[in-house]
């Protein structure tokens, strides 16, 4: 871990290079991006303000906490940030700092202020806001209506294979853009398949899980690697899109209308034919980026209201919608669907797997208290 070498230090810090390569082999790429992101803020803070990064004092912590409370940082984050310096010091052998009393209590003043509660991202369900997934229309922002307004150039199959597929198995953006076409198996109705996940957020140890593709995914998911030429690798990549104006018929010219600047061009004299408009498209090799998932349902769902295919919302609904949109929508409106459907935790958990309920309880808040008890009553209620 390089950056250790680079903080803002009081005494010479002895590290234990075994220790930080064992750590660095058993952490996942994205903890470690993020606890190298979390420390160099607080390294940069504690230049700022004269202070010692290493080893950190509990009331440099609180201060920085409180300073990062100030700048709008929800309590979540700064319980990230507060486990990224503890993780510091550990691997390093000092002395916790975030374990003293004035650090948890700074904390807890932080979030009885401000509140526990995080702003979910909006759903993206298959049908709307609907009660009967059946037998309801689909209204409001749908995941249908989306998936019918992607056209069929490459850019419009790209798209429907990718929401498709990411509504199908509520995988999250970076699980997400790590499918290739080899995780896709048979099953055992011939017209879908079987998703083989290597690895994903829950599953540290990459035991793996299997999620269902429908048919209509299959069928998204095949005419996109046909049109992009996938056959191996990454499945879900850039689209490269080059737009030609048209260009009009251009009659060659004789050879003494040339000025004497021009005469060495000959090329002059030739002339050009038309050149129709036209779209060019290629793909890159790579696969996309977690953080590009939210920006193409966001792109998605303007197309479709441009189109007229969310026709009960007002260009005021959109703004606000968009605003909450990112790449995990589609695995909360899958998580909301499997409610309404009727599933139970265990089988909600199990299909977006999950190993604790808090997450797929707070997704539900809204449709639970729809569907309790008092729900129920009111709704008999004249």
């Amino acid at each position: 871990m390089p950056l250790v070498t680079t903080l803002r230090t009081a005494e010479r810090v002895v590290i234990d290079a075994p220790l930080l390569e064992a750590f660095q082999a058993a952490a996942s790429r994205h903890t470690l991006l993020a606890l190298r992101s979390d420390l160099t803020a607080f390294d940069l803070w504690c230049r700022q303000h004269r202070r010692i990064t290493l080893p950190a004092s509990a009331g440099d912590v609180a201060d920085y906490l409180k300073f990062r409370a100030g700048q709008g940082a929800k309590p979540a984050s700064l319980a990230r940030y507060k486990a990224s310096i503890a993780r510091l010091h550990q691997l390093l052998g000092l002395v916790d700092p975030t374990t003293a009393p004035l650090v948890k209590l700074t904390l807890a003043a932080i979030r009885r202020d401000k509140g526990v509660a995080q702003r979910q991202a909006a759903p993206l369900r298959f049908k709307g806001p609907v009660a009967d997934l059946e037998r309801d229309p689909a209204r409001g922002l749908n995941l249908r209506a989306l998936l019918e307004s992607c056209g069929a150039d490459p850019m419009g199959l790209r798209d429907r294979a990718l929401l498709s597929l990411a509504y199908d198995t509520g995988l999250r953006a970076s699980e997400l853009v790590a499918v290739t076409l080899e995780h896709i198996v048979p099953a055992t109705d011939p017209d879908a398949r079987l998703l083989t996940i290597a690895r994903s957020k829950g599953d540290r140890e990459g035991e793996g899980a299997t999620a269902f593709l429908s048919p209509r995914t299959v069928r998204a998911v095949y005419a996109w690697a046909a049109a992009a030429g996938i056959v191996t690798g990454p499945l879900f990549r850039r689209v490269i899109v080059r737009h030609y104006t048209a260009r009009a018929r251009v009659p060659g010219r004789d050879l003494s209308t040339i000025s004497g600047r021009e005469i060495w061009d000959l090329r002059k004299t030739l002339p050009k034919p038309a050149v129709p408009a036209r779209t060019e498209y290629s793909f890159g090799e790579a696969a996309l980026h977690p953080g590009s998932i939210g920006p193409i349902w966001r792109a998605i769902i303007r197309r479709a209201f441009d189109q007229g295919a969310l026709p009960d919302l007002t260009k005021d609904d959109l703004e606000h919608l968009l605003q909450r949109i990112s790449g995990h929508s589609t695995r909360v409106g899958l998580n909301q669907d499997l409610f309404a459907s009727g599933e139970d935790l265990a089988g909600i958990m199990d299909a977006l797997r999950w190993k604790s309920p808090r997450m797929p309880l707070a997704y539900n808040r809204n449709l639970a208290a729809e569907h309790g008890a008092a729900g129920r009553l009111m709704k008999k209620l004249v």
